[in-house]
């Protein structure tokens, strides 16, 4: 099933802010963790833009790293306390939606 691109972009910011706030990370095990949590439609080249973007707002900071298995430099991304921030308005607001939807959907449920 496809997602429109503005809603992914909006689920995109707040699962990946989630994901750094649990631990230092960089842009590939962001995307395994995502895929292993059945996140839909997630490829490589969508991964990034989401990073620079939540980092130009100062949501999170990255340090490059030799990598531990001895492969190319990566870039790792912590979370910021405005990211912090941000993740919780981001949860709140989730929290909310997602109760409303599941009202509408359980009412739905009733009537068939």
């Amino acid at each position: 099933m496809s997602i429109s691109d503005q809603m992914m972009k909006g689920l995109l910011d707040g699962a990946i802010l989630s994901l750094i706030a649990q631990n230092e990370t960089y842009g590939y095990e962001i995307l395994d963790k995502l895929k292993a949590q059945q996140f839909p439609e997630i490829s490589d080249g969508s991964i990034y833009p989401v990073l620079l973007r939540l980092s130009k707002k100062g949501y999170v900071s990255s340090v490059t790293k030799k990598s531990d298995s001895g492969g190319p430099r990566r870039k790792y991304y912590s979370i910021t306390d405005s990211g912090l921030a941000e993740l919780n308005k981001f949860k709140y607001k989730w929290n909310y939606l997602n109760h409303g939807m599941n009202n509408l959907m359980r009412s739905v449920d009733d009537v068939e």
